[in-house]
């Protein structure tokens, strides 16, 4: 058999004649006049900003970033005669821009550009709640408040506010928001969150139109855990609190409600906070003093579940009737010795469910946190953007784990 041995070819070779030369297909020139960047004066956020090319130039690619290095989408025409953003501009920021074209005879180049956004009129910022700055542990049943510094109540508006709302939690949850009023938005998960989670919610549209002449302002974030999931159920026809922890029965207490027209509240109420001694005047509820019903009683290991002045606490003066009969002006009284059990087990967010009493449903806001006696497809309606959302994410940030304190 012949052996063939072919000599191997020189493409591209850097040696002398007879080698293949490089070819430079396009020429290197100034691409500041073949397009046209709008620096003068500063530009209007709630405009898009645009790049055209000289009449028989192209644009062939174009980068827009503001100071933090963050690129704005953008996009260029099928004619290639101009760009323009498709993202938000923030206002009262500094911008830089590089834009490619070519000149249409061969030549190539790169230009670039800075300009700076109007500032703002009016600045939306947000308080965010609960206000983490005690323990930072919470019930299950605590939902997050959101009180804009302006209201809101163009649809599109409100929901660029929610485009800037996040929930955070470990494990995720499915909630959703709901706009209470024109300026405050509740947040709750389908259920109660789940026990021993970690939670952060944050508002950050810095900069971004959210309606003509209101951009947003400085971001906020705020972090919690819940702790164990607790739930009294009270039941005003049994006369009985029933007490579980992470859904095992702890305790059962006897208890006295609402007598008949002071009759408790029906449904699910979040408790608000914790007193260890209260004065409580029925005045404050409308009952003049000099009153058969009158009373201004020091109370001891209150325990608020609404504003308008309904606890569970302490009423020694009631004892022969807890468990039997309902003799209160609308609060859920026990024993002294069970109140103080109840309120050194019992947390801010710790659910209160009444069942069979005679009074009328728990309002779902304004009274205290009523947000769970709202059908879940009904809450999800009063969402702007009419769906819920997912709270998988990092909770996992320096800021949330310094906030908290080890759980109890």
């Amino acid at each position: 058999m012949a052996l063939i041995v072919l000599a191997p070819v020189a493409a591209c070779s850097s040696g002398g004649g007879g080698s293949a030369a490089k070819v430079d297909f396009f020429r290197q020139v100034d691409a500041a006049p073949l397009v046209h960047l709008s620096t003068d004066g500063k530009v209007d956020p709630s405009q898009p900003y645009t790049v055209t090319a000289a009449p028989g130039a192209r644009i062939t690619d174009v980068t827009l970033s503001g100071p933090d290095g963050r690129q704005v989408a953008g996009a260029l025409a099928a004619d290639q005669h101009s760009w323009q953003t498709t993202g938000h501009l923030r206002a009262g920021t500094a911008y830089s821009v590089r834009v490619a074209a070519d000149d249409g005879k061969g030549g190539r180049g790169e230009t670039t550009g800075t300009f700076t956004t109007v500032e703002a009129g009016r600045l939306l910022t947000a308080q965010l709640g609960p206000d983490s700055s005690g323990s930072g542990v919470y019930g299950v049943g605590q939902p997050l408040t959101v009180t804009l510094s302006e209201a809101v109540k163009d649809p599109a508006a409100r929901q660029e506010v929610e485009r800037g709302l996040t929930v955070a939690s470990q494990p995720a949850v499915t909630g959703g928001w709901y706009w209470v009023d024109d300026k405050t938005l509740h947040f709750r998960p389908e259920s109660y969150w789940p026990a021993n989670a970690s939670v952060k919610l944050s508002f950050d549209r810095s900069g971004v139109r959210i309606a003509d002449g209101l951009y947003g302002g400085d971001p906020a974030t705020l972090s919690f855990r819940t702790g164990d999931r607790v739930e009294a159920l009270v039941d005003a026809g049994t006369h009985q609190l029933t007490y579980r922890r992470n859904g095992q029965v702890v305790n059962t207490i006897p208890v006295t409600t609402g007598k008949p027209g002071f009759s408790t509240r029906n449904g699910i109420k979040v408790v608000l906070g914790q007193e260890a001694d209260v004065r409580m005047s029925s005045e404050t509820i409308g009952i003049a003093a000099g009153s058969s019903e009158s009373y201004n009683l020091d109370v001891k290991w209150a325990t608020r579940v609404t504003w308008s002045g309904e606890y569970v606490h302490a009423a020694p003066w009631s004892v022969g009737s807890q468990g039997h009969d309902n003799v209160s002006h609308g609060c859920t009284g026990m024993s002294t010795e069970n109140a103080q059990w109840f309120f050194q087990n019992t947390r801010v967010g710790d659910i209160v469910q009444v069942v069979n009493s005679l009074g009328n449903q728990m309002e779902p806001f304004g009274n205290g946190f009523g947000d769970w006696n709202v059908d879940w497809n009904e809450w999800v309606k009063h969402s702007a953007l009419g769906k819920p959302v997912s709270t998988a994410g990092s909770t996992s940030d320096n800021q949330v784990q310094s906030a908290l304190a080890p759980q109890v």
